[in-house]
C-alpha cells in the first residue's frame, strides 16, 4: 500500500489516489469485445494517436459505493471504488448488472425501489450474497477506506447529438503521451538554518531562500542531485525522476548569493512512489478515484522550467522583460504571460495553457519609482509627499546595492528622522572596545565606502519584527514581479490593460502557441522528457455542436403575448415595438438627485418624462414621482448623512401615500464608495428598493439605455421581462421544478479577517422559472463550503410553497466557485446537509447537482471563418462534450453567449449528482435555454442565471459587510479586527438579514 505524501507543506489537497489493483482487465476486455457499439466504445470515434485513450465502465447513472446504503443502490466494492471486475449499475428505481457475463438467475437480487439517499445503511443481504458469489479477481486491491463517499455521476451516453449545425474547432489542450511504467519519487525536504548556540530560536526561511538552498545542493553535487530531473514546489516537496540520496546534508550559501548567507541543514526523506500506471488506469476508467497526488506531481514538473526562468504570480508565469509598448505609465508596466495545468480528458492526459496579462510595478530604484508613481514628486520637498510615499512603498520587496547580496527585504515603513539625524549603537565584534554611537552616514562611508547623496529624507525601515534595519532609499531597488492591483489603475492604464487582455481569438491562439514553444515555457529545458512525457505542440481538434436558440415570449401593444424568434448570429432580440411579458405598475416612487451641485448634474425635466414614456412603451405603467429631492454627493459618501437622508425620505413617503416607496431612483454624478452604504441601509434596514444611475448617462437618455433601466426596475419589483415560449425541456407537465444557484464570495487575498459571504437563490415560479428569491449569510473567513446550505435551501423551499401552495417536486442546483478538488466537499458535505434538512420535514424531491465553472483556461478557436461568428469567436450555443472532457464523468463545455470583445470563454458544467437521469442533449438544451431568461438584458448570458444571480447576491453581501465596517456600526467593529477562526462569531447575523419588504423580490439585479 502506498502512502500519500502531498499533504506536506501548505494546504495541499487530500491524496485522491485510488487503491485499485491491476486485476480484472481480462473480464472488462471480454465485455467490451462482446458489446460492439456499447458505452465503452465511445472513445473509439475519437483520435487515438496521442495520449492514453480512455475507456471505462458503462456511462450510466452514478455508480455508488455499496455503503451509500439505500436498497438497490450498491455496487461491488471492486468496481465501484477502483476495481476492474463486474459492477452494479443503478438508476432511480432499478438495478442493472454490467460486467463479464450475467449474474446467476437463481441468485439475482430482488427488484427494489430507490428512495432519495439520505443516510448510510447496510446494503441488503440478498445483494451482498449475490455480489459475494461473483467471480472477482483476487488480484483486486481493497477499495479506499472511506467507502461511504459519493462519487460524481458517470456520463449517461456518448455525448449529445442535438445540433442545428456543427463547427470545427481548435482547443488549447495539448495532448501528453507518458510512459505508464514510469515511477516518480516523492521526497519531503526540510531545511533549517544553523544558528549560534546563543540564539536557539527557530529561523523562518522564505520560499526564495529555500529555492536557493535547493539549487545550491544540486550545484554542489549534480550527480546525486540532478537539477534537470527534479521538480520543487518551493516549500516541502521534491519530485524526482531518479532516486535521490536520503538523510541530512550540509549546504553553505555564501553571503553574495540570493539567499541569506549561512550554513543550512537539509533533510531529505522519501515519502511516496508515484506510479503512472495508476494514472493510466484512471484515464482508462478502471479507477473511479482520481490519483490527485500523481496529477499534482506531474503538474509541478511542467511548472519547474518556467518557475526557474520566469516571474511567477499565483499560478501564472510572466517574462522578466516586458514587451515594447506595454508601459502603462505612472511606474506600472503590463506583462504578457501564461497559466497552465494538466487535465485528465477523454483523449488522455492534456496540458491546458492560456494567455494571461497582469500589471506590475517597475523594478526601478526606489527613488526613480517614486518620481514616476507620485505626481509632481520632489525629493527636495519630501515631507510634503511623505504620506503618499508610505502608501506606495509599504510592504513592497526590495534588494539593496550597498553590499553583495540578492537577499530580499520587505519595506516596513519610513524612519521618523531624516538620514543625517539617524544614529545607532555599534558594538565591537571582539568585545575589546566599549559601544559607541555611530551615525548612519558615517557607517555607510566607512563600512561600505558609500557616500549618501540624499541625507535630508528618511531611510527605509527594512527590519523584521523588533529588529531595526535602516537603509537609505538610494541603495534600494524594487524586486521584479510585484503585482499592481488593477482596481488601483488610473482610467487610461485600466483601458490599456483591458485591451491587452481582450485579444481577438486569432491573436490569442497565436500567443498561446508561441508560449507553448518558448524555451522558458513548460516544455523548455527537457524537463517533461526527463519524466517520460512527450507533449504534442499542436492544439486539439474537436467538433462543436451549435444548439438552436429557443422561441421567446414577449408582450404586445394589445396586452397579449407574442412569440419572438431571436436573431440568428448574436441570438439577441429587440424590444422596439414590443413590451415585457408582465409589467408592474409604478405609482409610488421617488428620485434623489445627488448630482445637483456638480457640473454634470441631472436635467430632471428631460430625463424623467423620457423614462416614464419608455416604461409605458414597454408595458410598465409609471406615474410621476411622488418625491424629488436634490442633494450633494457628499451626503452619498457619508454613512451617517446618507442614513439620515433615507430615513427622512421613507417618512415623507408615508406622509404622502401612507405606504413605502416601490422604488427610489438615485442619480449620482460619479461612481462612489457610498454605493455600499446605500444598499445596506435600504435593503436591510429600511426596506426600500433602489436603482442607481449616472447623471451623464441619464441626461443622454438614449432609447437603449432607458430600456435597460426600465427592465431592471421591472424585474426588481416582481415583473417578468421575457419568458420561454415552450416549456423547459425534460419537465413538460411533470410537476413543479425549482432551480437553485449557490456561490461564496471571499475577501481579497490581503484580507485575513473578513468573513466569506454565502448566497443561495432559487426560482419561485413555474413553468416560467424566471423570478428568484435570495438569501445571504456570512460565514468563516475563506470557507468555501456553505455552512448553512441545507437551512438556506429549506427556507427557499418553504417560501416557494407559500407562494405556489405546493413544494417543488424536482430541484436542480447549480453550484459556482468550486474547483475539481472541492467536488468531494460539495457532494459529501453540502449535498448531504441539504438532504438531511429536507428529510427533517419528510420531504424528498428528486435532486440534480451541477457545478458551473468559469475559472478555467479552456478556450475554443474556430478553424475557419464559417466555423465561427463575425468576431472570430464561436457561435452562441456551441457545446463540446467529447475528447477534451472528463474520461467518464458527466461534463461539457457550453458557450451560450455572443462574444463581442476578446475571446469567448465557455462555461464548464460538471454534473455531480443526478436523480433526473438527464441525457447530454436534455441537460445541454435546458441550460442553454435558461440562459435566455436573465432579467436585465436582451441576449443570452454566458452563465446559467441561477449561478449568475447567486454571484450578484454574494457580492451584495460583501458590500453589506464593508458598509457595516466602514460605517463603524457596533455589529461590525469587532469583526474588522477578529481573527479568521473566530470571525463567524464576531458579527451580528441579523445585520445581513434582508428587510421583510425585499425577501420575495429580485432586488439584486
Amino acid at each position: 500500500m502506498e502512502r500519500g505524501g502531498w499533504n506536506r507543506g501548505r494546504g495541499r489537497g487530500r491524496d485522491g489516489g485510488g487503491r485499485g489493483g491491476r486485476g480484472g482487465h481480462q473480464q472488462h476486455q471480454q465485455w467490451r469485445g462482446s458489446r460492439p457499439g456499447g458505452p465503452w466504445d465511445r472513445q473509439q470515434q475519437q483520435p487515438q494517436g496521442v495520449g492514453i485513450v480512455a475507456s471505462g465502465p458503462p456511462m450510466g447513472q452514478v455508480v455508488e459505493p455499496a455503503s451509500w446504503g439505500r436498497s438497490g443502490e450498491g455496487s461491488s466494492s471492486a468496481a465501484g471504488r477502483g476495481g476492474r471486475g463486474p459492477a452494479w449499475r443503478g438508476g432511480a428505481g432499478q438495478l442493472q448488472w454490467v460486467g463479464a457475463g450475467s449474474p446467476t438467475p437463481t441468485a439475482a437480487a430482488p427488484p427494489v425501489q430507490r428512495p432519495p439517499p439520505i443516510s448510510p445503511e447496510p446494503i441488503p443481504d440478498p445483494v451482498v450474497r449475490e455480489m459475494q458469489s461473483m467471480s472477482i479477481s483476487e488480484n483486486l486491491t481493497t477499495p479506499p477506506e472511506d467507502s461511504k463517499r459519493i462519487l460524481p455521476v458517470k456520463r449517461p451516453d456518448k455525448g449529445g447529438a442535438l445540433a442545428v449545425r456543427t463547427s470545427r474547432l481548435r482547443v488549447n489542450h495539448f495532448p501528453i503521451n507518458f510512459t505508464p511504467e514510469t515511477v516518480i519519487m516523492h521526497y519531503d525536504l526540510d531545511v533549517k538554518l544553523e544558528v549560534p548556540l546563543k540564539n536557539r530560536r527557530p529561523v523562518r526561511i522564505s520560499k526564495a531562500d529555500l529555492s536557493v538552498v535547493r539549487s545550491k545542493l544540486s550545484s554542489d553535487d549534480p550527480v546525486r542531485f540532478p537539477l534537470t530531473k527534479t521538480a520543487y514546489d518551493g516549500e516541502k516537496n521534491i519530485f524526482s525522476a531518479v532516486l535521490l540520496p536520503t538523510g541530512k546534508f550540509n549546504v553553505h550559501v555564501p553571503e553574495g548569493e540570493d539567499a541569506k548567507g549561512g550554513s543550512y541543514v537539509v533533510t531529505i526523506k522519501l515519502v511516496n512512489e508515484l506510479k503512472l500506471c495508476k494514472l493510466k488506469d484512471y484515464l482508462s476508467g478502471y479507477l473511479s478515484s482520481i490519483p490527485r497526488d500523481i496529477l499534482q506531481g506531474l503538474d509541478l514538473v511542467m511548472k519547474e522550467n518556467p518557475a526557474r526562468n520566469m516571474v511567477s504570480v499565483g499560478r501564472s508565469f510572466f517574462p522578466r522583460e516586458p514587451r515594447e509598448g506595454d508601459d502603462l505609465g505612472w511606474g506600472i508596466m503590463a506583462f504578457r504571460g501564461f497559466q497552465h495545468s494538466l487535465k485528465p480528458t477523454s483523449q488522455g492526459l492534456a496540458m491546458c495553457l492560456d494567455y494571461s496579462v497582469l500589471a506590475f510595478r517597475k523594478p526601478f530604484p526606489v527613488i526613480d519609482f517614486l518620481r514616476e508613481r507620485i505626481s509632481q514628486f520632489d525629493i527636495l520637498n519630501f515631507q510634503r509627499f511623505r504620506a503618499a510615499v508610505v502608501e506606495e512603498l509599504k510592504d513592497l520587496k526590495v534588494t539593496v546595492t550597498h553590499r553583495k547580496t540578492k537577499q530580499k527585504y520587505i519595506i516596513k515603513g519610513l524612519t521618523s528622522e531624516n538620514t543625517r539625524r539617524i544614529s545607532f549603537d555599534e558594538e565591537d565584534p571582539e568585545g575589546k572596545n566599549p559601544t559607541r554611537k555611530v551615525s548612519i552616514v558615517d557607517y555607510f562611508r566607512v563600512k561600505y565606502g558609500k557616500d549618501i547623496g540624499y541625507k535630508d529624507i528618511p531611510c527605509l525601515d527594512l527590519g523584521r519584527g523588533n529588529k531595526k534595519n535602516y537603509v537609505p532609499m538610494e541603495f534600494c531597488i524594487l524586486v521584479e514581479g510585484q503585482r499592481f492591483p488593477k482596481e488601483d489603475l488610473d482610467r487610461n492604464a485600466a483601458i490599456m490593460l483591458k485591451n491587452m487582455s481582450l485579444v481577438r481569438p486569432n491573436d490569442r491562439e497565436r500567443e498561446i502557441c508561441s508560449m507553448v514553444r518558448s524555451k522558458d515555457g513548460p516544455l523548455g529545458g527537457g524537463m517533461a522528457q526527463n519524466f517520460g512525457m512527450e507533449v504534442n505542440m499542436n492544439m486539439t481538434k474537436v467538433t462543436g455542436r451549435i444548439i438552436g436558440p429557443p422561441e421567446l415570449k414577449l408582450g404586445a401593444s394589445n396586452g397579449k403575448t407574442i412569440k419572438v424568434m431571436v436573431e440568428r448570429e448574436k441570438c439577441q432580440w429587440n424590444l422596439v415595438g414590443k413590451s415585457v411579458v408582465e409589467g408592474k405598475s409604478i405609482g409610488r416612487w421617488g428620485v434623489i438627485d445627488f448630482s445637483s451641485s456638480d457640473r454634470s448634474r441631472l436635467n430632471p425635466d428631460f430625463f424623467i418624462p423620457k423614462l416614464i414614456n419608455r416604461c409605458g412603451n414597454l408595458g410598465i405603467r409609471m406615474e410621476e414621482p411622488l418625491i424629488y429631492q436634490c442633494t450633494t454627493m457628499s451626503k452619498f459618501s457619508r454613512f451617517d448623512m446618507l442614513c439620515e437622508l433615507l430615513e427622512s425620505i421613507k417618512k415623507e413617503a408615508y406622509r404622502i401615500c401612507k405606504g413605502n416607496l416601490q422604488i427610489l431612483l438615485c442619480v449620482m454624478s460619479r461612481r462612489d464608495p457610498g454605493y455600499k452604504y446605500l444598499k445596506w441601509i435600504s435593503e436591510t434596514q429600511l426596506g426600500i428598493v433602489t436603482q442607481c444611475c449616472l447623471s451623464t448617462c441619464a441626461n443622454k437618455a438614449n432609447d437603449q439605455y432607458l430600456a435597460n433601466l426600465a427592465i431592471k426596475i421591472n424585474a426588481k419589483l416582481g415583473g417578468s421581462n421575457v419568458e420561454l415560449n415552450n416549456p423547459l425541456p425534460c419537465f413538460e407537465g411533470k410537476g413543479h421544478v425549482m432551480f437553485v444557484g449557490a456561490d461564496v464570495n471571499h475577501p481579497a487575498a490581503r484580507n485575513t479577517t473578513s468573513p466569506s459571504i454565502a448566497a443561495v437563490v432559487a426560482t419561485m415560479n413555474w413553468p416560467a422559472a424566471n423570478r428568484y428569491v435570495a438569501r445571504v449569510c456570512p460565514q468563516v473567513h475563506r470557507k468555501e463550503k456553505i455552512l448553512n446550505f441545507g437551512d438556506m435551501c429549506l427556507e427557499l423551499v418553504e417560501r416557494y410553497a407559500q407562494l405556489n401552495n405546493v413544494r417543488p417536486d424536482k430541484i436542480v442546483i447549480f453550484r459556482d466557485g468550486v474547483s475539481e478538488g472541492q467536488f468531494d466537499m460539495v457532494l459529501n458535505e453540502e449535498l448531504l446537509d441539504l438532504k438531511r434538512a429536507l428529510q427533517a420535514i419528510k420531504y424528498s424531491p428528486s435532486i440534480t447537482l451541477i457545478v458551473a465553472q468559469k475559472r478555467h483556461q479552456t478556450r475554443f478557436f474556430p478553424e475557419s471563418a464559417r466555423d465561427g461568428c463575425s468576431t472570430g469567436n464561436v457561435s452562441p450555443g456551441t457545446v463540446v462534450d467529447t475528447i477534451i472532457v472528463h474520461p467518464f464523468e458527466f461534463d461539457f463545455y457550453l458557450c451560450s453567449h455572443f462574444g463581442s470583445l476578446g475571446t469567448s470563454k465557455p462555461t464548464h458544467y460538471h454534473v455531480l449528482w443526478d436523480e433526473h437521469r438527464f441525457t447530454s442533449d436534455q441537460l445541454q438544451k435546458l441550460i442553454y435555454e435558461l440562459c435566455f431568461t436573465f432579467a436585465r438584458c436582451t441576449k443570452p448570458v454566458s452563465l446559467v442565471p441561477p449561478v449568475y444571480y447567486a454571484d450578484l447576491v454574494a457580492y451584495r453581501g460583501r458590500l453589506y459587510y464593508e458598509a457595516m465596517v466602514e460605517g463603524r456600526f457596533p455589529a461590525s467593529t469587532s469583526s474588522a479586527s477578529s481573527s479568521s477562526s473566530s470571525s463567524l462569531a464576531s458579527f451580528d447575523l441579523n445585520s445581513f438579514k434582508l428587510h421583510a419588504a425585499l425577501e420575495n423580490i429580485m432586488f439584486f439585479v
